[in-house]
């Protein structure tokens, strides 16, 4: 900043520097501030000079962190001065003030204009950077067609085409719908030849940005990347500015590398050849020096070599040499280079052919999990935790626990966790499994979950075999002077349970182990208790004969508990009191637990929720893809009289140890009342079993329902469709057409789907596909109901769920074969993660006789199944509706070809939806005003507004508001309304009056919006 000729300004920054305090320092800002505010308002006649200065100390203030609220016309102004000082200030400080939608830029975009279409290098150079800071719509629509231009033009200095591309690729990250790039590819092949490096780099990032969009168009740009590549590995006329620390531009390297990432394959065996001789060369020539600079450069572009090398799906020699240079990597001494190597070796594991040679690595990760630095330990555990299987699960399992002593706090939970998950699914015995859990919560019981024992209690009580060794370890573990609760409630359960097995050990009798489990009942907390009080009822039942001395022990327990505060164990203790007077009929009451059904895992649930890195959650992803299906299957029994009653639901179990065993949040499921109040076993195959069973006549194989009449009153005029074809329900598949036609209209399902929780979402003569679905704010579940109507089995069925990047899903496994005439369940799990209109796709597939059929169908978890209605007062409603001042938090659109609806159907539609219709707020009777509230993962519940103003006599047209607390929200909120609307069936032709064609469309008649006489909206809304 050049302050010559500018005494105040020097004077007034050394008047801010000599400030003693901050309250002085705020004095002397106000004083000055008040300064140039009179002056700006006094005297109109300032010349660009004293505007300059006054400028300079506004963003100076700026800069200091003081709003400066005023000045922003006269910074403007001077982007239009003549001379090259005034006009810097004025782009400077008019980037750094104002934002892209302040209403003082669109005064500028003229003179901006000018400057870039003009033949003054400087001045074009001040306004690109102008453009590619604010990178506002407005801009990118005025003038994109003039930068594209700059950049393309051979006239152009090097130095204004950079500026030009980076420009250009800021306007079209911000409004990529605005910046016209079609038939772009033959000008990005002209660029990637430019031999100014400056150019050449901007214009590869804009290249990338490119790509990410529509790799498709730019395919013949991929072979010129590969020849940059080429060029800059041999060091071939490689301008010295762009050489760093003997490194070729390794920006353009990396920058090259992410492009063809973005590609899914090279098919041209030259093309394919070059590149890896270009990768070979730099992962062979890339090693550890002591210079930092030149590591970070060397490391950046290896791992983005590493990258590519994975994506491109190398062969297995390659990926070897890759993982043993990431062995070199994480022995060496240097921390970070460590840590990225650990990091990069956890993405290798997505290449299933390397997982052997990682292995070999073990020990050095092992020593790793000990490094002083946390984040290494982390990553070290994360590489551990995916390169386990059966063959090391002990070592692995068995190197965490030991750890686990000694680890500080932060990693103690998720050490746990990953421990009993990895035993868990890899245990070669059970008897292990149960030594390593005790262990672990011998270890860090603050840190043990209840889900980690609970699954525990399920193993034991479901195999007979493990039971007394099960028992016999519990007893050993009450031995110890002090035993976390944790280790109480578990020890206390099976030795309640499965302590009789041990009745002919001298030390493990019935009256030694309520002893042991008594010194521990003062130390534990109130949720505990009930737990004890179990012990003893069974550990009472099993007393044959009975021993005097214990019975007298135990009743004295439950008497002293008779009385106390806490309303579940007096209820327990009076219960079992009573119930242990009943002789031979309290054994019937308190026989043994039945087993468990088998059902998800909490805890593989539970780790997959937590915030693991991508490379963690691709190597997990993959293998559970190499895991046994666990879908339930629903067989078509038949009596002996042969008629064929109601589907009968079978679990496809899943065997230990290869696979984890499916599991349920608490071992008291369907067995034990809260705290382990013995009751009747319920037994049932699963639980979506129960949630959805009333699904499944409707979804009978043998055909399509019959009765649809809920279904067509949901929406005006389904019965009369007319045949509206809606391109995002059924996703054209890029093979040929297939064979098998589906059965009705599959885009009117969908958006019936978009209003229930039930019905069926596509039909062919071979296959029916169901859907139930439950939503509970930022969550739902929904299952698939796979339906094989044939009496020969479909094969080759594959169910992929492409999922949109706002959506977390969890998806179960569905088998490859469906039986005749049997219907397979596949849930799904979902979590919101922010607003967007973005749907799941479900890519189904299956093969009937040798017809192979492939549809792509959206799935309804569409944006309203995370919305929650909400009544709204006149007395909420406005001072909300105020707030909301304007865009981007309340937005206005008159939308027209709207499918014509009575304004109570629209009502219903709203509420449908789940947008509360609110009467009385608005006293146009044409109008409607709805209020709901928007859930997702990342935020709180945002309420949201909605005003439709309608036409009487143009049905066919509607203006809408719509208004909430975050501008993503609105945007996705009002479009996806805008969508529906247009969207929604037809009514019979005799009922309903077609919307004009596009070309002939009336002018917009805002007539009964506009012309509210004295209505209370009307500065409101």
């Amino acid at each position: 900043m050049a302050l010559s000729g500018m005494r105040g300004l020097s004077v007034f920054i050394s008047d801010i520097r000599n400030c003693p305090n901050k309250e002085q320092e705020r004095i002397r800002v106000d004083k000055e501030l008040g300064k140039v505010r009179t002056r700006f308002k006094n005297e109109k006649g300032l010349s660009h000079y004293e505007k300059k200065k006054y400028v300079w100390k506004m963003l100076y203030i700026y800069m200091l962190g003081y709003d400066v609220d005023f000045g922003h016309m006269e910074a403007v102004s001077l982007i239009s001065a003549p001379k090259y000082p005034e006009k810097q200030v004025g782009y400077i400080v008019t980037s750094c003030l104002l934002n892209e939608n302040h209403e003082f830029l669109r005064l500028a975009i003229n003179t901006v204009r000018n400057d870039i279409i003009g033949r003054n290098e400087t001045f074009q150079c001040l306004a690109l950077t102008l453009v590619g800071n604010i990178g506002g719509r407005e801009f990118a629509e005025s003038l994109a067609p003039d930068v594209q231009k700059l950049l393309l033009s051979s006239s152009c200095r090097p130095l204004v085409r950079k500026k030009a591309a980076l420009c250009l690729l800021r306007m079209y990250r911000k409004n990529p719908d605005v910046v016209n790039v079609d038939g772009w590819s033959d000008r990005m092949t002209q660029l990637l030849d430019e031999r100014d490096f400056g150019v050449l780099t901007s214009s590869m990032s804009l290249l990338v940005a490119l790509v990410s969009n529509d790799h498709d168009a730019y395919w013949s740009c991929l072979p010129k990347c590969v020849k940059i590549l080429e060029r800059l590995a041999r060091n071939q006329d490689i301008p010295q500015e762009y050489t760093y620390y003997g490194i070729p531009s390794p920006w353009l390297q990396v920058k090259t590398m992410r492009a063809l990432q973005y590609f899914p394959t090279i098919e041209d065996p030259s093309t394919r050849r070059s590149l890896f001789e270009v990768l070979q060369r730099i992962l062979m020539g890339t090693d550890v020096v002591k210079n930092v600079n030149k590591n970070n450069a060397s490391h950046a572009v290896l791992f983005e070599a590493l990258a590519l090398v994975m994506h491109l799906d190398a062969e297995k020699e390659m990926m070897s040499q890759c993982v043993a240079l990431l062995g070199k990597f994480i022995a060496v001494r240097e921390p970070n280079i460590r840590y990225l190597g650990l990091e990069n070796m956890t993405r290798m594991l997505m290449v299933t052919d390397v997982q052997d040679i990682i292995k070999r690595h073990q020990a050095q990760i092992i020593t790793s999990l000990k490094d002083p630095d946390i984040s290494i330990r982390r990553r070290a555990l994360d590489l551990l935790y995916g390169m386990c299987d059966v063959t090391n699960a002990k070592d692995i399992v068995e190197e965490i626990l030991q750890y686990l002593s000694t680890a500080e706090f932060a990693m103690r939970e998720e050490l746990s966790l990953k421990a009993a998950i990895l035993a868990e699914k890899f245990a070669p015995d059970l008897s292990w499994y149960v030594d390593v859990i005790l262990q672990l919560i011998d270890k860090a019981g603050d840190f043990v979950s209840d889900d980690i024992w609970f699954r525990v209690v399920q193993y034991v009580t479901n195999n007979e075999d493990l039971q007394p060794y099960a028992a016999l370890k519990a007893r050993e573990y009450l031995d110890k002077p002090a035993v976390h609760e944790t280790m109480v409630k578990v020890t206390a359960y099976i030795l309640g349970e499965h302590g009789h097995l041990l009745s002919r050990r001298p030390v493990c009798s019935p009256k030694e182990i309520f002893h042991k489990i008594q010194e521990k009942l003062p130390t534990v907390s109130t949720s505990t208790i009930p737990i004890i009080l179990s012990t003893y009822a069974k550990i009472f039942m099993h007393m044959q004969p009975p021993d005097p001395e214990l019975k007298k022990l135990i009743w004295a327990v439950f008497s002293k508990y008779e009385s106390c505060i806490d309303m579940e164990i007096q209820q327990r203790a009076v219960e079992y009191f009573a119930l242990s007077q009943k002789g031979a009929a309290y054994m019937d009451i308190l026989a043994e637990m039945p087993k468990f059904p088998e059902r998800e895992s909490a805890l593989i649930k539970k780790a997959e929720d937590t915030e693991l890195d991508v490379a963690e959650q691709s190597a997990i992803k993959l293998r559970s893809q190499l895991q046994t299906s666990n879908a339930l299957v629903v067989t078509e029994q038949r009596h002996e009289n042969g008629n064929s009653p109601a589907p009968q639901l079978g679990l496809v179990k899943v065997p230990l140890p290869t696979t984890p065993v499916e599991d349920y949040n608490s071992p008291y499921a369907g067995s034990l009342q809260p705290n382990g109040v013995p009751g009747e076993a319920e037994h049932q195959a699963a639980p979506s079993a129960d949630l959805l069973g009333d699904l499944l006549s409707p979804l009978a194989i043998e055909g399509p329902p019959n009765n649809t009449t809920h279904e067509q009153n949901l929406v005006s005029g389904v019965e009369g469709i007319s045949g509206l074809v809606h391109t995002a329900a059924i996703v054209p598949v890029d093979e040929p057409t297939n064979t098998v036609q589906p059965i009705g209209n599959t885009a009117e399902r969908f958006l019936l789907l978009c209003l229930k929780d039930s019905g069926v979402l596509y039909e062919d003569p071979n296959v029916q596909i169901g859907i139930k679905a439950e939503w509970r704010t930022h969550q739902g579940r929904l299952v698939l109901f796979l339906g094989n109507k044939n009496t020969s089995p479909l094969v080759s069925v594959q169910a992929v769920i492409l999922a949109p990047t706002h959506l977390k899903i969890e998806q179960s496994v569905v088998p490859e074969t469906i039986p005749p005439r049997a219907q397979v369940q596949c849930p799904l799990e979902f979590v919101n993660l922010r607003p967007s209109r973005d749907v799941a796709v479900l890519d189904f597939s299956y093969k009937f006789a040798s017809n192979m059929v492939n549809v792509k169908l959206r799935l309804p978890a569409v944006l309203n199944k995370f919305l929650q209605p909400i009544p709204v007062s006149a007395e909420e409603f406005f001072p909300q509706w105020r707030s909301l001042s304007g865009p981007p938090l309340k937005l206005q659109e008159v939308v027209r070809g709207v499918r014509p609806l009575p304004l109570q159907e629209l009502a219903n539609l709203l509420n449908g939806f789940r947008m509360m219709v609110c009467p009385g707020l608005d006293p146009n009777p044409n109008n409607l005003v709805a209020s709901t509230t928007f859930h997702s993962e990342s935020t709180r519940p945002m309420l949201c507004l909605i005003r439709i103003e309608t036409d009487p006599a143009d049905r066919t047209q509607l203006r809408m508001t719509v208004a909430s607390g975050d501008l993503t929200l609105t945007l996705e909120l009002k479009e996806f309304i805008k969508e529906q609307l247009i969207s929604i069936p037809t009514a019979p032709a005799s009922a309903a009056r077609p919307p004009p064609p596009a070309a002939t469309q009336p002018p917009t008649n805002t007539t009964a919006a506009s012309t509210d006489p004295g209505a209370m909206l009307a500065g409101l809304l």
